[in-house]
């Protein structure tokens, strides 16, 4: 394994983690920095990406290696966590693609470096000791991040800088608070939130959650979110959901930092969520 400095690393070593590494590993050095030096020693030994074998340059954060860009991908839960080695490795900036709104937390977690959350429609799910990607989508990083854009382009992932990146990470919060809890408490793919009976809570989901993130500042009209979702749920159909892959395998998901988030939302702005309230209850319920 080769050391020193690196372009850009990957913190946290999941299924999406380890996707996006494998395809900017095809036309560039990149690290993997994962939660345990166990874990990273594991990695070494080789683990399959759609269907290829992907042998990463992979550490723990006792030892991880300086970087100038690093992409958050953990679960929301380890942010803080994942942004202190981030920033231990002495980086030009930091950006998260995580679920949820975690901007405040990286930035205090941070301080003194370039950091942002930007957002990632990609998708990737283990089946079993592999990794399967699960459908090409967009990356729109915060203003200041070009020279990542500019990586991940060059590894064939659709990916730029978006001015408005609030905006978008509500829009994106939006998709996540209607299709994320469903997809879980039915265990269904995304696609068949559509059809009847999921289709009428998901449209109540939509419903509810428009008003508390136009509050908040979605730039998009009520009309326009519903077909956002629909568009995303119909793009992702055949994928696993990754609340649902959580609540399969026994883990604790990110209800908290994706429902919530609208909840907390919803009070602050003192408009009524109470199917979001229903949904949020029943997955801590299947949590424990």
């Amino acid at each position: 394994m080769t050391a020193g400095r690196y372009p850009l690393a990957i913190v946290g070593a999941g299924a999406l983690g380890l996707h996006f590494a494998a395809r900017l590993a095809k036309v560039g050095r990149v690290a993997v920095i994962a939660r345990s030096g166990e874990r990273a020693a594991d990695l070494r030994k080789g683990v399959t990406v759609g269907g290829e074998r992907f042998v990463p340059e992979a550490f723990g954060p006792d030892d991880a290696p300086g970087a100038d860009w690093l992409i958050v991908l953990v679960k929301t839960g380890d942010t803080r966590d994942a942004a202190l080695a981030a920033r231990a490795m002495a980086p030009r900036g930091v950006v998260s693609l995580q679920n949820g709104l975690v901007d405040e937390v990286l930035r205090e977690a941070c301080a003194g470096v370039l950091a942002g959350q930007g957002i990632t429609t990609e998708g990737a799910f283990r089946d079993g000791s592999a990794v399967q990607p699960s459908g090409a989508g967009d990356t729109l990083l915060p203003p200041g991040f070009e020279p990542v854009a500019e990586l991940l382009v060059a590894a064939g992932l659709r990916a730029r800088v978006e001015p408005d990146i609030a905006a978008a990470r509500l829009a994106k919060l939006l998709v996540n608070v209607a299709i994320n809890p469903l997809a879980a408490i039915f265990r269904v793919r995304n696609g068949e939130l559509l059809a009847p009976p999921h289709r009428a809570l998901l449209d109540a989901l939509v419903a509810e959650a428009w008003p508390v993130l136009r509050a908040e500042g979605l730039l998009l009209d009520e009309a326009a979110a519903r077909a956002r979702v629909e568009a995303v749920a119909t793009a992702t159909g055949a994928n696993r959901a990754s609340m649902l892959q959580d609540v399969l395998a026994g883990r604790k998901t990110e209800i908290d930092a994706i429902t919530g988030v609208l909840l907390a939302l919803a009070v602050r702005h003192g408009l009524p969520a109470p199917t979001h309230q229903a949904v949020f209850t029943l997955v801590k319920r299947l949590e424990g």
